[in-house]
């Protein structure tokens, strides 16, 4: 028991010293703190702070200012939105244009045509002009001319047709036998009692569809009081269009925007040359189509070879639609009436000449003049027709020939513009590529 007191002091007296130490340390580190360096001049200690405690506030930090929004929109984003909005009003634009269109079709629908046959003649009348005539008189020549060559190819194929139409409907009926025949004894073997029951449908089908069909032909008087307000627009519209077509574009002009008017008379020629270039070749090739076609379904003996031709250079103005509709009218019309062997004679020659059109004809007639791919073709046709039927379906590709002319020479000028006040030049000595001279005639002439 006399041990454990000896232990404990000796433990105190350790912790004793340890104090010591720790306090003359405490005493030298304070010493060397408050001891100025040899080479920085004496500054004399501060006061001791009071004793009483004092609350320290924190230094204040300075507001960040919040980033602009528009640069914290990711630049993708940004280009997105901005072309968004614009293209939501084009679309906006074009639905209320082709609403407005709609409400006017008959209107719209013959001043394009208009425009489509005074390309054609424009050429007439100025060859009339240069050989002295007065322009009136050559306007109303030529005007006339056109619309008399018209008629008389409606007349002379409404005649043929009404002077066949008892031959080929007896020959028609006999090749419907021939049909019926072959089908009872052909590879097929389709029972006479089936023919009968398609027969028995056809018939209920009509029977059925009675009064739309009594409507349709009600409705076909409205059509006829349209199609001669039409034909008088048409007539009308051409022959001013060919009498003052200089001035009608000189009107037009003024309603564009100053800034902008320098652009559109220089893209106006253009996209007149290339309307009138699709025109006549669309004409000459459409008439080679006839021709060929005509002659080769006459000495087949195909029945009304030469109406069918005159269908064959109507429908040739559709592009792609229009050549293979004419093309399989022919073949039905060999198939009922010459039978199977004169049908597939027919088709080897409508194939031969829409070849030769596709791959020689129209790139050696129209050049080019208009340049429109293929599938942009396929798609402008069908959205024509989809919109505005088979006059959609004509006026879609010269359209979009004219609107492709007219983009690519605003595109060639607005960089030939902008480029050279770039480098000093001023924009009244840029000259577009292929720019038309001072005196060179208007768009229409």
């Amino acid at each position: 028991m006399s041990r454990v007191p000896q232990w404990l002091g000796r433990l105190g007296a350790g912790l004793t010293e340890m104090g010591e130490r720790l306090d003359e340390r405490r005493a030298e580190v304070e010493r060397e703190q408050t001891e100025p360096e040899p080479s920085a001049p004496a500054v004399p200690a501060p006061a001791p702070a009071p004793e009483t405690p004092v609350a320290v506030a924190a230094p204040a930090r300075k507001p960040v200012p919040r980033p602009d929004p528009v640069t914290a929109i990711p630049w993708g984003v940004r280009v997105a939105a901005e072309a968004g909005w614009r293209l939501l009003v084009l679309a906006g634009t074009v639905w209320i244009l082709m609403r407005v269109i709609s409400a006017v079709q008959l209107v719209v629908f013959a001043f394009v045509i208009a425009l489509l046959i005074t390309a054609l003649l424009q050429p007439t009348v100025a060859w009339l002009s240069r050989s002295g005539m007065p322009r009136g008189p050559a306007t109303a020549l030529t005007a006339i001319s056109g619309f008399v060559v018209i008629g008389l190819l409606g007349w002379f194929v409404t005649w043929q047709v009404m002077e066949n139409i008892d031959t080929l409907s007896d020959q028609v009926q006999n090749g419907i036998d021939d049909l019926r025949d072959w089908l009872l004894k052909g590879p097929f073997h389709v029972t006479d009692k089936q023919i009968n029951q398609i027969a028995k449908n056809l018939r209920e089908a009509i029977g059925a569809n009675t009064d739309e069909i009594t409507s349709f032909g009600l409705e076909g008087v409205q059509v006829v009081v349209e199609a001669l307000t039409g034909i008088l627009l048409v007539f009308f519209s051409t022959l001013f269009l060919l009498y003052d077509g200089a001035r009608i574009w000189q009107w037009f002009l003024k309603l564009v925007p100053s800034a902008a008017r320098e652009g559109v008379a220089g893209a106006g020629p253009r996209a007149w040359r290339t309307l009138t270039s699709y025109v006549r070749g669309t004409v000459l090739v459409a008439l080679i189509d006839a021709i060929c076609i005509g002659l080769g379904i006459y000495f087949l003996d195909v029945p009304m070879a030469v109406p069918l031709a005159v269908f064959i250079f109507l429908f040739s103005f559709i592009p792609l639609v229009g050549a293979v509709a004419s093309g399989a009218l022919a073949v039905v019309v060999a198939l009922v009436t010459q039978g199977v062997f004169t049908a597939v004679m027919t088709l080897v020659v409508v194939l031969a000449v829409q070849q030769i059109e596709g791959h020689i004809l129209q790139p050696f007639i129209l050049g080019r003049a208009v340049r429109v791919h293929p599938l942009a073709v396929v798609l402008t046709v069908a959205a024509g027709g989809m919109v505005a039927g088979i006059g959609g379906a004509v006026v879609a590709v010269p359209l979009v020939a004219v609107m492709n002319t007219v983009v690519s020479y605003l595109h060639q000028y607005s960089r030939e513009r902008y480029v050279d006040v770039d480098e000093g030049v001023e924009p009244e000595d840029v000259e577009p590529e292929d720019a038309e001279p001072e005196n060179a005639p208007s768009s229409i002439k």
